[in-house]
């Protein structure tokens, strides 16, 4: 798969990082990081889950799934490239996004695969570092990331290459202490935009909500507001919570605080503590 779009050679890679920059030196502007909740172990999971995932995971899955699409079905290689640029991004959405939504939804509901997620929620106050932490089961396993594999395969590459780049702009924009949305809220006169985007991405109210400690705010909304890039999903499927405010508390209920390689390699390394789900 090319990565050179619109004349730019690794254009995703450089619009991640580009785009990571730019929020996090936003909230270090904000103050986001002065008397910050985080610890150590929270910083160390934050740094190493970025290249986890954007330089081992991902990367070698898509040439994974390309090495066996070549041996067993060469003849599909780059078949679908002469789809219309539309129609791939909207398929992509519907292979990609959709069961994101779903994989992200039933990791709530799983014991087992919340003990894979649990350190995205455990970090104790959001930001542009608290996107990728997961652990690398998570995303190893996670459905899209090998059904994306295969449309690049098939010929989606460089529109996989631009809705990778949207779709973490609008990832890392919910998950940023800079709360861009409030802006719209403020401005009676921006409301219907405001409507507009909150009903159709993820933002910061809507996003922060799921991050929440507690239900008992009146504003999270923790088994809800799972959508990533689109939260159409959670519309359609039930799972929407509009409050255009934010949690004041993140992370999880009695957490034991385990140590940032315990959380980003279960079962592979397991907890000492009694009161830890990672035992």
């Amino acid at each position: 798969m090319t990565n050179e779009v619109f004349g730019i050679n690794r254009f995703d890679e450089k619009a991640v990082v580009i785009t990571l920059l730019a929020f996090g030196i936003a909230e270090a502007l904000l103050g986001s990081y002065k008397n910050s909740k985080r610890t150590w172990h929270d910083y160390l999971a934050e740094l190493v889950s970025f290249p986890q995932l954007t330089i081992l995971i991902q990367p070698g899955v898509i040439l994974l799934v390309g090495f066996w699409g070549r041996h067993f079905f060469p003849e599909l290689e780059n078949k679908f490239i002469v789809v219309a640029y539309g129609f791939q991004f909207l398929i992509l959405i519907i292979i990609e996004d959709l069961p994101q939504y779903w994989w992200h939804r039933l990791a709530h509901h799983s014991p087992l695969l919340w003990k894979f997620h649990v350190a995205h929620h455990a970090a104790p106050a959001m930001g542009v570092g608290v996107v990728f932490r997961n652990a690398a089961l998570y995303y190893l396993l996670m459905p899209n990331i090998w059904l994306a594999s295969v449309a690049v395969f098939l010929g989606f590459g460089k529109v996989y290459i631009v809705y990778t780049a949207i779709k973490l702009l609008i990832i890392i924009g919910a998950h940023s202490e800079v709360r861009w949305d409030s802006f719209f809220y403020r401005h009676k006169i921006l409301h219907p935009l405001a409507w507009l985007l909150e009903h159709t991405i993820s933002t910061p109210a809507t996003h922060f909500a799921h991050h929440g400690l507690t239900n008992d705010d009146g504003i999270s909304n923790n088994n809800g507001n799972f959508g990533n890039m689109l939260f159409i999903w959670d519309q359609l499927f039930g799972t929407a919570k509009f409050t255009r405010k934010y949690p004041s508390v993140f992370g999880i209920e009695n957490d034991p605080k385990d140590s940032w390689y315990v959380m980003l390699y279960y079962p592979f390394v397991k907890s000492k503590k009694k009161d830890s789900a990672l035992k």
